[in-house]
């Protein structure tokens, strides 16, 4: 039987989301909610496109529900509302909140013995599990993770939605200095404005304040304020001439030392060309885990750390088991 899946919100995320399903063949696409009009709304492979308003008359034709909206202001209200009604997978990337976003959906998706899955994607989400598993192996040491340099998809939301922006890219940026001291096991104590620093590239509406907006993103708690952040002011013409696309990469490391003294370096990486494609494809493998826990009465809300890795994939125990151990 073929996963429903249901898309809420078609931004880069949802639309990758709907790409990502075309390469899942258990998996069919119900079809785009969004909150604009319908009507002015063409998706890439045809899949029908709805007003969010008529999520609530779709429950028995969807299985799970990719919620694609931003961790600023869209999910925190969204999932536990849509997690009353559905099976949900968000990816929820504000890290100091994941916590409290965490109980806000498992309330609402226990209650109306649903299953969710929340903050999947690749950090957090699949970089998690790879400092997970490096601190389990290694316990005596240190996680290292520098993102970038790439377009982080929810501080660039975060800023554009500031009154009086009109568009805006944020660039995480490693810094290099920080990487080589870790690779070379030195295990430094590194604050968070040592490790990257922040580069948004941001167009003003006309007669914007734009001290004030520089200002807002600089001070922004969770997002910049701990970060030395650079502010370019540029027009729509040359964002969309030369930050267009949505790069972004990173690398988690665990550097620590075993019971003999001897040090060992952890290190997983990815070079991504597509953030939101990427990330799309981390939520639709998760939408398949989360039927499957569905399926065995797996209440409430989860993040990847409580997921069977085997119910991620496409194959059976059996196939992953004698392809992949």
């Amino acid at each position: 039987m073929s996963i429903r899946i249901g898309i809420y919100g078609y931004g880069n995320l949802g639309r990758g989301v709907e790409l990502a399903l075309k390469q899942n063949p258990d998996m069919t696409a119900v079809g785009v909610f969004t909150r604009r009009n319908p009507g002015t709304v063409k998706t890439l492979t045809g899949i029908p496109v709805y007003a969010a308003s008529e999520l609530a008359g779709k429950q028995n034709e969807i299985d799970v529900l990719i919620l694609c909206g931003g961790s600023s202001t869209d999910l925190p209200v969204q999932t536990p509302q849509m997690a009353k009604l559905f099976n949900v997978v968000d990816s929820f990337d504000t890290h100091a909140k994941i916590p409290e976003h965490l109980k806000a959906v498992d309330e609402a998706a226990s209650a109306a013995k649903k299953t969710a899955i929340i903050s999947a994607g690749w950090d957090p989400g699949m970089f998690s599990l790879a400092r997970l598993y490096g601190g389990a192996v290694l316990p005596k040491g240190n996680d290292y993770t520098f993102w970038g340099k790439g377009v982080s998809q929810g501080h660039s939301d975060a800023i554009r939605r500031i009154e009086g922006v009109a568009d805006a890219k944020q660039y995480t940026i490693p810094q290099e200095g920080a990487i080589k001291r870790v690779r070379a096991g030195e295990n430094p104590c590194l604050s968070t404005r040592e490790k990257h620093l922040r580069e948004c590239f941001v167009v003003a509406k006309a007669g914007a304040d734009k001290e004030r907006i520089e200002n807002e993103i600089k001070t922004m708690p969770n997002y910049f304020a701990d970060y030395d952040t650079i502010v370019h002011f540029i027009s729509g013409e040359e964002l969309n001439e030369k930050h267009a696309g949505l790069p972004h990469g990173g690398v988690v490391i665990r550097s620590g030392e075993t019971g003999g003294g001897n040090k060992h370096v952890i290190e997983y990486s990815l070079k991504l060309d597509s953030n939101a494609e990427f990330t799309a494809s981390v939520l639709v493998a998760c939408a398949r885990a989360c039927y499957r826990l569905q399926k065995e009465n797996v209440y409430g809300a989860k993040t990847l750390f409580d997921v069977p890795p085997v119910y991620l994939s496409p194959k059976t125990r059996e196939e992953v088991i004698a392809t992949l151990l």
